[in-house]
């Protein structure tokens, strides 16, 4: 079944708290971004900045190049998953399997351009593949639902991979995105910003949850 994941993209450690305050009491599953100001242009907070409360399921996306500097500390916190770019300059192969040697989830996110097939070692490694249709370092973004043919890509190459999906995930698309094949829709602005987020949530659950229903 297909997941809701409220994700926290912050610059500071006051908007970190008050971006985990926004979603505590609901989310389960969490997708906490890392910026280096390289990869991506901007800033977040650093790897000893992040925490979370007792029982969130945190998946932690790094958009960095440097991935040596941050992957070590990283599986330290043992989160449940660490997403890598197949885009990064640094090793992914190498960050894929340290990050599972170290008894943690691997993922590999592809940005826009990037086709499956000419990262199959990659996908081939990784245990989640991400499709990202967003803004690097930014919430907000426009889910391209032509991205989905990546997922047919995706599987042929490792039929395993839980997919994850990262831009512009609203309330208005979340069932085409599940119908497509994402198992976990990572959900920025359209909590973080709503006026009321616990009910975006449970709109967006109800959303997802209609597949059951027809299939």
């Amino acid at each position: 079944m297909s997941v809701i994941a409220p994700a926290i993209l912050a610059d500071s450690t006051t908007a970190y708290k008050e971006q985990v305050d926004r979603v505590t009491g609901f989310a389960e599953r969490v997708h906490i971004d890392l910026t280096d100001g390289q990869f991506a242009p901007t800033f977040t907070v650093g790897t000893n900045d992040l925490w979370a409360p007792a029982g969130w399921t945190v998946d932690i996306h790094v958009m960095a190049h440097d991935l040596a500097q941050y992957v070590p500390k990283l599986v330290a916190l043992k989160p449940n998953l660490i997403i890598v770019h197949a885009e990064s300059n640094g090793d992914p192969l190498a960050a894929l399997t340290q990050i599972k040697q170290a008894g943690v989830r691997a993922g590999v996110a592809l940005l826009r351009p990037t086709v499956p097939r000419t990262v199959e070692d990659l996908i081939k490694a990784a245990d989640h593949v991400l499709i990202f249709s967003g803004e690097l370092g930014r919430f907000g973004g426009t889910a391209s639902l032509m991205q989905l043919e990546k997922i047919r890509l995706v599987k042929s190459i490792n039929p395993n991979a839980e997919i994850g999906w990262d831009g512009g995930v609203t309330i208005d698309n979340a069932y085409s995105l599940v119908q497509g094949g994402v198992d976990v829709l990572n959900v920025g602005s359209a909590i973080q910003k709503a006026g009321d987020p616990p009910a975006v949530f449970a709109k967006l659950q109800q959303e997802i949850r209609k597949t059951g229903v027809l299939g």
